[in-house]
């Protein structure tokens, strides 16, 4: 049997879904029809709190937004990226400076030094996996 990469550590999972209550969601804007939208509803349905990080900081599915991770004036448990691989790496230092206690990169979304850099700075960080398909594959 072999284990799962790094950047799937089940530890690293159970902990943002069944411990992380405050979910930044960086990329989430009013469309319903992006997946980031959908995601937010599904984590809202598992009782996470959700915080819009779009530019324009639109209140999405009842919950303020903030232009950055920086504007948001409580705590964060998890930022969970909709951007790009390329764009993505620059959340994940955010997320560092702002305290997260994780980071979680959407299906897709891959940068291997933001993940060293997260991890090497003691904060836990998943990527190339949605928590849809987390759940899901837990029954």
């Amino acid at each position: 049997m072999t284990s799962a990469p790094a950047h799937l550590s089940p530890t690293a999972i159970d902990f943002m879904l069944d411990e992380a209550k405050t979910w930044a969601v960086v990329g989430l804007s009013g469309n319903p029809g992006r997946t980031a939208y959908r995601i937010a509803e599904l984590l809202q349905q598992h009782g996470k709190r959700i915080v819009p990080i779009h530019p324009s900081a639109p209140t999405v599915l009842g919950e303020q937004g903030y232009a950055t991770l920086a504007d948001v004036p409580f705590p964060i448990d998890v930022v969970d990226v909709f951007r790009r691989s390329e764009e993505a790496g620059r959340f994940a230092d955010e997320a560092v400076a702002v305290g997260a206690k994780g980071v979680w990169f959407q299906l897709g979304v891959v940068d291997e030094a933001a993940f060293e850099r997260t991890t090497a700075a003691g904060v836990p960080m998943v990527m190339d996996t949605c928590p849809a398909i987390e759940w899901r594959q837990r029954g």
